[in-house]
């Protein structure tokens, strides 16, 4: 079929109609598609977008798996955290095999063959090629107590009968590293949620109560934010650190150190809230609300929280590791947490001796962790932040 265009004589554009027949089917097809995205919720939506940042997903998965290790850290580790093995101080990581002299005898490491070298007191440890230590899976082991409460002796893995098994080397008292970063994750990763709490309840309750209300108790929050600000961090930290009882027991020490590490880091997440709800709180929505009876605890947490959902959740995934890296830091320093509590920052407190890193260099591994939580968690927030913005299609 042809037409003329523009009213112009002897110009036709061709166009097309479809010949085949009405499929009714099609289009109620696409009409199911169309409902189900126009009354998807929001977490749907940003489950969708999330779907599609593949690092942000990658990240998440590593974050799970490392959250769900600290729940079973007593089976997973080799040994137990207090398990010391004296003839084998300092010893090196030993890799794992599979083949011996050209055949498959599966999982193995060599033994080890220690002597001391008189002229700079090193500790040095060869492999025996002639001992093969065949690592077993699924059995018993050192004894612990399963979060301190049950008995048991099961492992993932555990050395041969009389053999070693040091995946990461051993410490200065003949611990094996890998076990021991296992047993630290529990309390390096949990002190950032905890912390995050914390700081997520106040920053939130005194940054809506500044940006609603305004007025006298803007000026209040504005000014005790200032206060806190005026400090460097890190001093900050180590003061408050030091101020604990010696005397307070491991449980304590963790508890005071994760209320410091809340108590300090809401002033940014309270002042983004307050500049948000000063925006915010004049839209017709916001007016509407007020106007139909809600209260302000309802407006704050229904209607206006919601619309910056993306800057709360880059915020938590930043706050995480930054509280992580300020645990170790102070643990690294003496000033955190302390033995018997095993953390990330604990077992680097071990590597400060520059002399044993230069002759033990495996007791800085401890940091490898920790750089992979906190950019896993970057990433994941860098992906939550796009799938929670509002503005962002499908």
């Amino acid at each position: 079929m042809s037409a003329s265009v523009g009213g112009l004589q002897g110009e036709y554009l061709d166009h097309y109609v479809t010949e085949k027949p009405f499929d009714p089917q099609s289009i109620e097809a696409l009409t199911e598609e169309q409902e189900r995205y126009y009354l998807a919720s929001q977490w749907m939506m940003m489950w969708w977008r999330l779907k599609r940042h593949r690092l942000a997903v990658g990240s998440g998965l590593v974050l799970a798996i490392m959250y769900f290790s600290i729940l079973v850290s007593e089976p997973l580790s080799p040994y137990n955290l207090h398990t010391r093995n004296t003839e084998f101080i300092y010893a090196p990581p030993q890799a794992v095999n599979f083949f011996h002299e050209g055949e498959f005898v599966g999982p193995f490491v060599y033994g080890l063959d220690y002597r001391l070298n008189m002229e700079n007191l090193k500790r040095e440890y060869t492999l025996n090629p002639e001992k093969v230590d065949r690592i077993r899976f699924f059995c018993s082991g050192d004894e612990y107590r399963f979060w301190g409460i049950f008995k048991g002796d099961f492992h993932l893995i555990c050395p041969a009968s009389g053999g070693t098994l040091f995946l990461l080397g051993t410490d200065r008292l003949g611990r094996d590293i890998f076990s021991r970063i296992i047993y630290g994750a529990r309390i390096s990763l949990t002190i950032g949620l905890v912390g995050i709490t914390i700081s997520f309840i106040i920053g939130l309750t005194l940054g809506g109560l500044a940006g609603y209300y305004g007025g006298w108790v803007d000026n209040v929050v504005q000014r005790l934010i200032e206060i806190i600000r005026s400090f460097p961090e890190l001093p900050l930290w180590m003061a408050l650190s030091a101020a604990l009882p010696v005397t307070w027991s491991p449980l304590g020490v963790f508890v005071g150190i994760t209320v410091i590490l809340g108590l300090i880091d809401w002033t940014g997440l309270a002042r983004a809230v307050r500049s948000k709800l000063l925006a915010l709180r004049e839209e017709d929505f916001c007016t509407a609300a007020v106007l139909m009876g809600a209260k302000p605890r309802r407006v704050i947490a229904r209607h206006l929280l919601p619309n910056f959902m993306s800057h709360l959740i880059a915020s938590a995934t930043l706050s995480i590791p930054a509280m992580i890296l300020g645990e170790t830091a102070l643990s690294f320093l003496g000033l955190g947490l302390r033995p018997p509590i095993t953390s990330w920052g604990v077992l680097l407190n071990e590597a400060q001796n520059i002399n044993a890193v230069a002759l033990y260099p495996w007791l800085m591994l401890p940091v490898v962790p920790v750089i992979i939580a906190v950019l896993a968690f970057n990433f994941l927030g860098d992906g939550l932040r796009d799938a929670a913005d509002p503005y962002k299609t499908l």
